[in-house]
């Protein structure tokens, strides 16, 4: 299997924190993709449809993909920027949208009190929504008229756990197989995810505490992780190689 992990598209919040770097900046609950986003999205879509070769060659690793990326599935979180994202790969490979629920950015879909600082959960869009908007999405049958979130924030000290669940999920369905799997998601969830998948744990500083450690990950960014029958690479991180200077953020 190969992993193909792609960050969505610049949202209204990622432009409005580059804007007044602060976490304290303006911030929607769901956000969408500005124009940018929409920009990088539809690039990305455009470079993972070229396919060099009619067949991926299963006894080379092609570790640039300079033959194409032959994607067989292309899951999404049900968060609005990363449909919007899917969105263009779904319609330039071809391929159907399948949600991923459980791989949504950690915090979920909140407002922020701005007197007491709170952070509430809302419902979320509803079935209807995403059947009128985004009519290639395959939805999870238990969706209804309640929001697919609906439900109380999620701190990020909850995220691991999920990234693990994950993680086991995706071995469970594509372990031992061929499949190109494109999953689009979120700069954090993507360093949970990764971090489980490699079970990294980090490294102290010289005062004996664990250093912060991430993983950066710009809008679209591209990272490969391939899976063997007893090894997993790290092929590349946060390839950028489709988008014009202009519009890395």
């Amino acid at each position: 299997m190969q992993l193909y992990f792609i960050r969505h598209g610049q949202s209204e919040n990622n432009a409005s924190w580059a804007k007044h770097q602060s976490s304290d900046a303006p911030r929607v609950p769901d956000p969408r993709l500005t124009d940018a986003g929409h920009q990088q999205a539809h690039h990305v879509g455009r470079y993972l449809a070229i396919n060099k070769d009619s067949q991926p060659d299963l006894t080379s690793h092609d570790r640039h993909n300079r033959s194409g990326f032959h994607l067989t599935h292309l899951y999404t979180s049900l968060m609005t920027r990363a449909i919007n994202t899917a969105d263009y790969i779904s319609q330039a490979c071809d391929l159907p949208m399948i949600t991923w629920e459980e791989t949504h950015e950690w915090g979920g879909i909140y407002e922020k009190n701005k007197e007491t600082g709170e952070r509430i959960g809302l419902p979320g869009p509803k079935r209807a929504f995403f059947e009128e908007y985004f009519p290639r999405l395959q939805l999870p049958e238990a969706l209804g008229d309640e929001g697919w979130w609906n439900r109380p924030y999620e701190p990020f000290e909850a995220m691991p756990k999920r990234a693990k669940l994950v993680a086991a999920e995706l071995l469970a369905r594509h372990g031992g197989t061929n499949d190109r799997v494109a999953l689009v998601s979120h700069g954090g969830f993507g360093f949970g995810l990764l971090k489980a998948l490699i079970d990294f744990k980090s490294p102290n500083n010289a005062s004996g505490k664990a250093m912060n450690v991430w993983f950066s990950m710009n809008n679209t960014s591209i990272s490969r992780v391939d899976f063997g029958p007893d090894y997993l690479a790290i092929v590349y991180l946060n390839r950028v190689d489709h988008l014009p200077t202009a519009l890395i953020t």
